[in-house]
């Protein structure tokens, strides 16, 4: 799909980026933690016991660990497609702990794979969960397809992602230097809605909230998203490096944006949970259900 958009991911970038981010993510991602909190609270409103999880995108495997924390006796599967993001989240688990997991037949597994190509038997799965992973997928309808194959018959998906409005900012201090793509297509939280409808998933219930975390400057800011991985790997991305004045004129374009003394980056978060089952096709189209828009800003200390 990235050869017919030139703002979808490549990859093959993206894993290379996601790889060179592996020792540094844990220090920087407070975003996907406070998103993952979130995701948490919500799971409490839904009377699931599952007896084996998958975490879609799983990264060094903190979202792992806190599904294990919420459901003791399931065997919890973390898949990535960085290969050296799973070789921190094997070490995170202590020696004891692993051979707890071995005496008691419990635990989590490993394994690197594509979001489009789930190496699971179809209905071998009670809960697919994904924290801001699925904006990295490549089609994401095939995607989807794949997970609804996995869930068992009455599993259930929940998943948060990144909405359009994600780095408007950057988009606008970008332009002032050339109109390549610098950040990736977001899918819209109806277009996801509606993904889930054709995959067959039953009444997705869709929502977003605006969360803004502030940095004293540019600099600041574009060392946490490199030390996260979530550098620009679109397909129509520019290959070199930015020249010194193309440089400065984003910087100064950025500048312009600066308020209260601090630069906004803002994240639109959508939230999407959505259970296998019998396709149910509505009189006017897809059943999505949207929630009021809420907005958080914060500082990257307050999240």
């Amino acid at each position: 799909m990235s050869d017919k958009f030139p703002d979808w991911p490549d990859a093959r970038a993206a894993r290379r980026f996601f790889d060179r981010a592996a020792r540094t993510v844990d220090s920087a991602d407070v975003l996907a933690r406070e998103v993952e909190r979130r995701m948490q609270e919500r799971l409490e409103l839904v009377r699931i016991e599952p007896s084996r999880i998958l975490d879609l995108g799983c990264g060094t495997g903190q979202g792992v660990q806190g599904l294990r924390d919420r459901y003791p006796q399931a065997d919890v599967i973390g898949v990535d497609f960085s290969e050296a993001m799973l070789s921190v989240a094997r070490q995170r688990r202590s020696a004891p702990a692993r051979w707890l997991d071995r005496l008691t037949g419990r635990g989590a597994a490993w394994l690197c794979s594509d979001f489009g190509r789930l190496p699971f038997a179809e209905g071998s799965i009670d809960l697919a969960w994904s924290n801001l992973a699925l904006a990295w997928a490549v089609d994401p309808p095939r995607m989807f397809g794949e997970l609804h194959r996995t869930l068992k018959p009455g599993g259930l998906l929940m998943f948060s992602s990144y909405g359009p409005d994600t780095l408007r900012e950057m988009r606008t201090a970008f332009a002032a230097a050339d109109d390549l793509p610098h950040t990736h297509r977001f899918v819209d939280m109806h277009d996801l809605g509606d993904m889930l409808v054709e995959s067959g998933f039953a009444t997705p219930v869709m929502d977003m909230e605006t969360i803004t975390l502030t940095y004293a400057d540019f600099a600041s800011m574009a060392a946490d998203l490199r030390c996260t991985g979530q550098v620009n790997a679109s397909a129509g991305r520019r290959r070199g490096l930015t020249g010194r004045e193309s440089h400065e004129r984003v910087v100064k374009a950025y500048e312009n944006l600066r308020r209260d003394g601090s630069l906004p980056v803002t994240f639109e978060i959508v939230y999407g949970h959505a259970w296998r089952g019998e396709p149910r096709a509505a009189a006017g189209g897809p059943q999505v259900m949207k929630f009021e828009k809420r907005a958080d800003k914060a500082s990257k200390r307050d999240v």
